[in-house]
């Protein structure tokens, strides 16, 4: 029953309920009813693994996600780390965590893992790291591609929350699954095309004010390019560096 977990479920739809957020499930017939598999998901979000993980519920299945290991450090983040079989990722050692899913999926679970790693500012599919393609190929599991859109008008990096009653509609889609092969950056590239196709897919049916902050600059709106976020984000990781020393 695992309790932790079924409150953290029952409290996500509350939230939703809560907050008017109108969720659309497409596709969800792709995620397996049973056995193991690698759930690469988009993202632009702080809050985008609430609609993937009742993506999965909805399939009587759970996630298990791989996430930041300094969350930890939150003393009620690392209670749930403990308790909802979350996979911690140290970004300086990832190569610890990986043993750990490839077990997991081993045993039949869905872990979810975010292949872009951080936020994309541009709400475009940035470049994808190979560590899904790994896991897959050496569990040999299947890979199931996973968007989630509008999520990041909620709460995203570089904009304030809008964490009221805001009505917002996301959509959630999940596509066929994808076979890993040995191969990984074949893998990869592969996921990404078929990733970004679901992406433009979905947009087109949601509605994109123009010189809105949250919409892609491809779509009228104002967010950074590809290009422009990639810098942003070099200008963060240069400060933080700083803070560090």
């Amino acid at each position: 029953m695992e309790p932790v977990f079924r409150s953290l479920e029952i409290a996500g739809r509350t939230a939703v309920r809560v907050t008017g957020t109108r969720i659309t499930f497409l596709g969800l017939e792709h995620i397996p009813s049973a056995g193991g598999a690698v759930v690469s998901i988009n993202h632009t979000s702080y809050v985008d693994f609430l609609p993937a993980a009742l993506a999965a519920t909805a399939r009587n299945r759970r996630i298990r996600f791989m996430i930041k290991a300094e969350m930890k450090e939150v003393r009620f983040v690392n209670f749930l780390i403990t308790h909802a079989g979350t996979i911690p990722v140290d970004r300086m050692a990832g190569g610890e965590s990986y043993p750990s899913a490839v077990q997991r999926l081993r045993e039949g679970e869905l872990v979810g893992v975010y292949p872009e790693a951080t936020i994309s500012r541009s709400f475009e599919l940035k470049e994808f790291k190979t560590g899904a393609a790994r896991m897959a190929w050496e569990a040999q599991v299947p890979i199931i591609p996973l968007i989630v859109w509008g999520a990041h008008r909620i709460w995203t990096k570089g904009h304030p929350k809008a964490l009221g009653r805001n009505n917002i509609p996301i959509t959630v889609q999940a596509g066929p699954a994808l076979a890993a092969g040995p191969d990984t950056e074949k893998t990869m590239t592969d996921l990404r095309t078929t990733m970004t196709t679901m992406l433009h897919r979905i947009q087109q049916d949601y509605p994109h004010p123009a010189g809105a902050h949250w919409v892609p600059r491809r779509l009228g709106g104002a967010a950074p390019t590809l290009a422009e976020a990639s810098t942003l984000d070099a200008v963060e990781r240069t400060q933080r560096r700083s803070r560090c020393r």
